[in-house]
């Protein structure tokens, strides 16, 4: 299967070149040509075991560039690291079923693409026998499982950026007490947008790019989407027979890629009845469903760090596919909100937004609560983010199934939770540790040329 940008001049990429190159070139996001179509697959799939089918899903994408037992076993290498048997359990709780996805290394859904995107990289770059440089942003839980996937490998430096004093404690202690020599945390003073557009930059200087040879871990780069299209189908499968047909899943939402990969799912044939962005205070895409305003404005912290976005990068993904896949619409649309801030799509591209998408924005207050709730009520400890999607789902309950992903251990934001219920979570061994460690990382300017000039000083 061949890839392409979403902005049209980069077209005809193999899936290899694809991983590799991140952004594409003309600054747009890599995409298939096609989505194949699996209806005729569930019953089979659905014996599966979650490595079995990440290899049956990602093959009709992948197709013959790597060798079905090379790929096989990049994944069950990548999932042996999890802590549960099942990589992505579905648990219920009350009315709700919730698709835990923090049993990864570093407790948070990021695992189960970077942990695969790791490896795939590292097969990628021993096959062209060259080296690469990595570099992210993140608002939290991207940057600690880019870290734990790509530490110690051979040919890699990591170059990480997140916002200073806006990631929780736990957070950037799972990334800067990381101290093997390949691996390099910049704390920005900025938000997470701020670091967001300093990397974009970096990737559209295709000078610096190519010197570099940059290499992209956040969700633009498409094998990070590949890999968490599987958990849709794999829950799905989980609450059956409970579900007959279709069932809603609600998506803690900040960078749209967790909800755009349940989008693909359902363009390949999974009976998804909705689609529910939950969003905190940070209300951008809730605003964009709503109404068709897609209008940046503050970044406000909340309890829920990783949501506190107003730039959501896949959603690039999305709008070309509401463009009628027209790559000239597409980037009159984002040339507009680069230079305003604002976008406004009304009409007919909006109903069809609205029959993919709903939204629900969560209060501060509804959040606190909800952990509170399922707490007191079910003994289920819920991190901040998850119960932003929990309680949005309460807004959905009807007949048809509900689940919530769950997208971080609760340990993770311990302040939260504490605040939330009186009691701190439980540590996990790997995180009780932590505070013993020695940490590194190094403040830099929320500008491009600051962190330009610290990978030219590192890696010279």
């Amino acid at each position: 299967m061949q890839h392409k940008s979403t902005r049209g001049k980069v077209q005809n990429l193999s899936f290899e070149e694809t991983v590799m190159m991140g952004l594409a070139d003309d600054g747009g996001l890599l995409i298939p040509d096609s989505i194949p179509q699996v209806q005729d697959c569930l019953q089979e799939w659905s014996k599966y075991s979650f490595s079995e089918l990440s290899l049956a899903i990602m093959l009709r994408f992948i197709e013959k560039e790597i060798a079905h037992d090379e790929l096989k076993n990049l994944i069950e290498h990548s999932y042996s690291s999890f802590d549960h048997h099942e990589v992505t359990p579905v648990v219920s709780v009350g009315a709700l079923s919730i698709l835990e996805l923090f049993h990864g290394p570093t407790y948070a859904f990021k695992d189960v693409a970077l942990q695969f995107l790791g490896n795939l990289f590292e097969f990628f770059l021993q096959k062209q026998n060259r080296s690469l440089t990595v570099l992210g942003a993140t608002s939290g839980d991207t940057g600690s499982a880019a870290i734990y996937g790509l530490r110690g490998k051979k040919n890699v430096h990591v170059f990480m950026l997140h916002p200073n004093g806006r990631v929780s404690p736990m957070q950037k202690l799972q990334m800067t007490t990381v101290l093997d020599a390949n691996i390099h945390n910049l704390a920005v003073e900025g938000t997470f947008d701020d670091a967001q557009a300093i990397v974009k930059a970096l990737f559209n200087d295709l000078e610096f790019k190519q010197k570099y040879c940059l290499g992209a871990v956040n969700s633009i780069n498409w094998a990070r989407i590949l890999a968490q299209i599987v958990y849709y189908f794999y829950a799905y499968f989980r609450i059956q027979p409970k579900c007959k047909d279709a069932v809603i899943f609600s998506v803690p939402t900040g960078n749209f890629g967790d909800v755009l990969a349940g989008y693909y799912a359902k363009k390949m044939g999974l009976p998804i009845d909705q689609l529910l962005v939950a969003t905190n205070q940070n209300d951008i895409l809730h605003r964009f469903f709503e109404s068709g305003q897609y209008h940046k404005k503050s970044v406000i912290p909340s309890w829920s760090p990783s949501m506190d976005i107003q730039i959501s990068s896949n959603f690039e993904r999305f709008l070309y596919y509401l463009s009628g896949e027209q790559a000239g619409q597409l980037c009159a649309w984002m040339e507009t909100f680069q230079n305003t801030g604002q976008l406004d799509i009304q009409g007919a591209a909006l109903k069809v937004a609205q029959s993919e998408f709903s939204s629900v924005a969560v209060s501060e207050k509804e959040t606190m609560s909800i952990i509170r709730e399922y707490k007191a009520k079910y003994q289920y400890t819920l991190d901040p983010h998850t119960a932003v999607g929990v309680c949005a789902a309460h807004q959905h309950l009807v007949k048809t199934p509900v689940i919530c992903l769950a997208t971080a251990h609760p340990a993770k934001f311990s302040q939260a939770v504490k605040t939330a219920t009186g009691e701190e979570p439980v540590l996990p061994p790997a995180l009780s540790s932590l505070n013993e460690k020695e940490s590194r990382c190094r403040l830099v300017p929320a500008n491009v040329d600051a962190v330009r000039r610290e990978i030219v000083s590192t890696l010279v």
